[in-house]
């Protein structure tokens, strides 16, 4: 499996290209913002000869789906994304307007699969189980690729540390409910892939990470 790493937006969010060797990827929280990012995303699969036949969203925050407009024109892929965090991804335009003062034109395009717990991604020989973590939103999830030890944990945690839960959409007692049943589940030889910062591991993370220990 291929992984590239693409950090986009002033809030230097992390977008995933993943791939096998049968070209296909899967597009993972498209934070693009810039035009020279939405470029950069499009210049990275076509040199590389990719078929993009997802858009996955790990949550629904403004920072990981700036990008969906530009990938639902260039390729056609509506967002993929928990259904608890719907209306937040609907929303995007407003947030992006009241929170940062950033005017977003473009038209929003219609959100596609909604997901749940324990729905499955396939692309090429891969899948990737959707795993709902509530907490940073009500809709986070992470993507876990079981044969490649590999897991995409966007918000929810990072390395040595977790999302946010003070946001109206967020919740503590959904984190720490999450943190328990599944992040410290996972394998400790999982790679761990975040939607902010740099890599990490679970056997690092439930050695240092103060969030997991307790």
């Amino acid at each position: 499996m291929n992984i590239k790493r693409l950090m986009y937006n002033p809030l230097q969010e992390n977008c995933y290209v993943v791939s096998d060797d049968t070209n296909e990827c899967v597009i993972i929280d498209c934070g693009a913002y810039y035009d020279e990012e939405k470029q950069a995303l499009a210049a990275y699969i076509k040199d590389n000869s990719l078929k993009p036949v997802h858009l996955v969203a790990t949550h629904g925050h403004l920072d990981h789906n700036f990008g969906n407009a530009f990938v639902y024109s260039q390729y056609g892929l509506k967002v993929e994304i928990c259904a608890e965090d719907q209306t937040l991804l609907e929303q995007l335009p407003m947030h992006a307007a009241t929170l940062f003062g950033m005017n977003i034109t473009e038209q929003q395009p219609p959100i596609g699969r909604l997901l749940k717990h324990g729905d499955t991604i396939t692309f090429g020989n891969h899948t990737l189980q959707v795993l709902h973590t509530p907490g940073h939103s009500h809709g986070s999830a992470l993507l876990y690729c079981e044969e490649e030890n590999t897991v995409f944990t966007g918000d929810t945690l990072f390395r040595m540390s977790i999302g946010r839960t003070d946001f109206p959409e967020s919740s503590w007692a959904e984190m720490e409910h999450s943190l328990t049943t599944v992040v410290k589940q996972l394998p400790k030889e999982t790679i761990v892939l975040s939607g902010h910062g740099p890599q990490s591991t679970m056997a690092d993370e439930l050695q240092y990470n103060l969030y997991l220990k307790a």
